[in-house]
């Protein structure tokens, strides 16, 4: 059996593999990516991206409004908030909120493992599609894993294994680690791209059906179920329905379009004149069984760690899965990469799970919110009618918005100034090169000292091979100065014009390792 040797192993090529692994070739590490699979996936899944990610993926240069294609930051356009989106099927309100954190990103899943994977071509990184992780073990200050690829099994040896390898993960299993939450049978979900009369579309994306009425784009409730109707693309309407208080069906059954419209016409009861997708695929055609709302336990057991869907699987109503899973990746990357390098201890990788265990969380709690505001029976409807009194407060659309684009937690970071522990705010600062925003700064997820007073940059000097130090000006700057994380997080900021030295290094030595004299620094 052979032998190879890496920094880090990533088992799955799914977005969040593939953004991980872009992020450690960004701080200097070229990991192994393993996928059973022949190639990257073509099955239609993710819509989109929605939240704070949207930010993440512009601040990394990935973000595109036309074609999803990598931009030329020097001509892109940037994301811009979304006027509304939807709560359980109801519209929530967002164009009047002075801080709209929900931004959007209608890129199907599969040209979005396209573009992340052609970026971890550009970067050097090494992805292994039909390779299938079998087992692995510890020993010491290394991973052994057990791998079979088209030409037999071999072995590679690690420093680290980041199980990216979905709901149903190996590497958790094989760790033992706890997957907790709540499970249920009684229900099952049918999605399929259809072909749709046009004289049934509406003006405003929706669709109205003959006997059944009206329904808008994306999720409605009705009473037998769930309806969903959501044309994406262009000549491609994806219809779907959930039905309560099935019989259970068995994994193995196919999924056919005739049982996804006889679920359709069920739930809606009156018949719907759909037929099968024409054009070039691949359609989308799919069936759910129940729904699963569990959490890992943890995320980190030594030198194997967990991500995305691997940690914690959810309902999909609301599109919040890309936006967690992702953000993991942006949170592990820039750690893991610091660590392999020697630059920060060990210790750093457990701000992985502080941080981004109580994000899963609260997905974890608004999915379920919207799933039983969605469910049958007069109490929800009542329950509806409230709920949606109350969304038209702002600061009510405030606090939804906020939770669904994963900004209403605030990490941890040990420095009370109010950015810190947040997603930088999308300023634009003045340098000697010019205007630029602080998303190009952070293109090469690099640590940032944005020192907009003057009075910073002298006291971080014993970090400068490890943080770019930006001098620059700000018309209503936030703060005299921003220690900004590889992620786009604040990880300090001064509070007024005084620079407090102490709690910078003291940021500094937390985030990025000990101060080097300044003779190491430049030999």
């Amino acid at each position: 059996m052979s032998e190879t040797a890496t920094d880090v192993i990533v088992s799955g090529a799914g977005p969040n593999g593939l953004m991980l692994a872009c992020e450690l070739a960004l701080a200097g590490i070229r990991p192994i990516v393993l996928d059973p699979l022949a190639g990257p996936s073509p099955e239609p899944k993710a819509n989109g991206l929605i939240g704070q990610v949207v930010r993440m993926m512009d601040i990394r240069g990935l973000f595109s409004p036309n074609e999803f294609e990598i931009f030329d930051p020097s001509r892109a356009e940037h994301p811009e908030p979304l006027p509304h989106y939807m709560f359980s099927g109801m519209t929530l309100e967002l164009g009047a909120l002075p801080n709209n954190p929900m931004y959007g990103w209608s890129i199907p899943q599969p040209r979005l493992i396209e573009l992340l994977a052609a970026r971890a071509g550009e970067l050097g990184v090494r992805i292994r599609w039909g390779n299938q992780l079998n087992d692995f073990h510890t020993d010491g200050d290394r991973v052994v894993a057990t791998v079979t690829g088209p030409e037999g099994p071999y072995q590679i040896t690690s420093r680290y294994l980041v199980g990216a390898d979905g709901g149903k993960s190996l590497v958790r299993k094989r760790l033992g680690i706890a997957f907790q939450g709540t499970s249920s049978d009684d229900r099952i979900t049918r999605f399929a791209h259809a072909h749709v009369p046009e004289e049934l579309r509406t003006a405003d994306g929706g669709i109205e059906i003959p006997g059944a009425g009206r329904f808008a784009f994306g999720h409605n409730r009705v009473e037998r179920g769930m309806f969903v109707y959501a044309e994406l693309i262009p000549g491609r309407p994806m219809i779907g329905v959930t039905e309560h208080g099935c019989a259970p069906v068995a994994d193995d059954e196919p999924v056919t379009f005739d049982e996804v419209h006889r679920a359709v016409e069920r739930v809606l009861g009156v018949p719907v004149p759909i037929e099968p997708p024409t054009g070039p695929g691949p359609h989308a055609l799919r069936r759910t069984v129940g729904q699963n709302t569990l959490l890992a336990e943890h995320y980190r057991q030594g030198r194997v760690l967990l991500l995305g869907d691997s940690a914690h699987v959810h309902s999909a109503m609301g599109g919040p899965g890309l936006n967690l899973g992702l953000q993991d990746a942006f949170n592990l990357g820039w750690k893991l990469g610091s660590v392999v390098r020697g630059d920060a201890p060990e210790d750093l990788l457990n701000t992985y799970e502080s941080e981004r265990h109580p994000v899963a969380e609260r997905v974890m709690m608004h999915s379920l919110s919207q799933t039983a505001l969605i469910a049958p029976g007069p109490e929800v409807t009542a329950l509806r009618e409230l709920f949606g009194e109350l969304m038209q407060l702002p600061e009510v659309a405030n606090h939804l918005a906020n939770l669904l684009a994963g900004s209403d937690v605030r990490y941890a970071i040990g420095d009370d100034h109010p950015l810190s522990g947040r997603l930088v705010p999308d300023l634009t600062v003045t340098t000697e090169n010019g205007p630029v925003r602080v998303a190009e700064l952070l293109r090469t997820a690099r640590p940032i000292l944005l020192d907009l007073s003057g009075g910073a940059a002298a006291h971080a000097r014993e970090w400068a091979e490890r943080v770019d130090i930006v001098t620059a000006t700000a018309d209503h700057a936030p703060a005299a100065a921003l220690l900004i994380r590889p992620d786009g997080y604040v990880a300090w900021a001064a509070t007024g014009s005084e620079i407090d030295a102490d709690g910078l290094r003291d940021a500094l030595t937390r985030w990025f390792g000990p101060a080097r004299a300044l003779a190491e620094v430049t030999d």
